[in-house]
């Protein structure tokens, strides 16, 4: 079993425990902090979409910085299962778990977020299009985080609001352009 501290809020120091999965890898402590720091720390009142949970650092730790509500898709069965142990284990309000491809959620989801979080597996070529595809699962002022395994180039609708990169992961703030 492989683990993950959670880094601030309610659940901090928390350890949440996932399977091994292929394309499976949590985002790193180092990634989710620059993240966080670029949200403002605290997600208070703040709707989340965590459209490839995997392990559910990104979810969770949205979760434990108050947001007020966070769903987390995941398509892995065993994922799924230890998504569940975790929610349960720390006691998480507002976290919604859904067991299906993440693309297949978002064509029926009607619902529009605060922030997105999207880090499919690296090997995945979904990027592109699923960006083509977010702009109506935004609430006004929206912005979506993307984690790749190389730089993505945003569609004209988006402009990168901040970006970096750690190791082999390139990591990147978008917002709708004006």
């Amino acid at each position: 079993m492989n683990r993950v501290r959670i880094g601030a809020g309610e659940f901090r120091s928390r350890i949440i425990c996932f399977p091994d999965a292929e394309g499976l890898r949590p985002t790193p402590d180092r990634v989710r902090e620059t993240l966080f720091n670029w949200l403002g720390q605290t997600l208070y009142g703040r709707s989340c979409l965590d459209l490839f949970a995997g392990s559910g650092a990104l979810g969770f730790e949205a979760a434990s910085r108050g947001a007020e509500h966070v769903v987390m898709v995941e398509k892995s069965l065993p994922v799924f299962r230890a998504l569940k142990e975790n929610a349960a284990k720390l006691g998480c309000k507002g976290v919604t778990l859904s067991h299906q491809d993440g693309l297949e959620f978002i064509s029926r989801d009607l619902e529009r977020y605060d922030v997105i979080f999207l880090d499919p597996p690296f090997q995945s070529d979904c990027l592109p299009g699923l960006l083509e595809f977010l702009p109506g699962h935004l609430a006004e002022g929206g912005v979506v985080y993307v984690e790749s395994g190389s730089p993505i180039a945003a569609p004209p609708q988006w402009r990168v609001l901040k970006s970096g990169r750690a190791g082999q992961v390139w990591f990147q703030l978008i917002g709708l352009s004006e």
